[in-house]
């Protein structure tokens, strides 16, 4: 749970992940409000092909890598490793906020 935009160090999906704001199902139901049933089940077969998969935030750079769960493990303590004399600057603010 966490991003590029969020200074995230290392970002990974699984191939069955959804990576998006709202499920496909609720999105469908706000962008094709006026369709009937039949096609809104149409739409939200095509609406998980084409967004609701890692694959699109893959190809747009805000995840590293697409792995399997079975090298989870090992990628995450190399991960680890790396970055575990990693030194962070955060510029001074007077104000806190956090993202929402």
């Amino acid at each position: 749970m966490s991003s590029k935009h969020l200074r995230g160090d290392m970002n990974y999906a699984w191939p069955t992940a959804e990576i998006a704001v709202m499920g496909s199902k609720g999105a469908v139901n706000i962008i094709f409000k006026n369709k009937s049933l039949e096609e809104k089940v149409q739409c939200e077969e095509d609406y998980k092909t084409a967004f609701a998969n890692p694959f699109p935030a893959a190809q747009r750079g805000f995840i590293d890598d697409i792995v399997t769960p079975s090298d989870t493990r090992r990628i995450i303590i190399n991960d680890l490793d790396v970055l575990r004399n990693k030194k962070q600057e955060n510029p001074w603010r007077k104000h806190g906020n956090i993202p929402l």
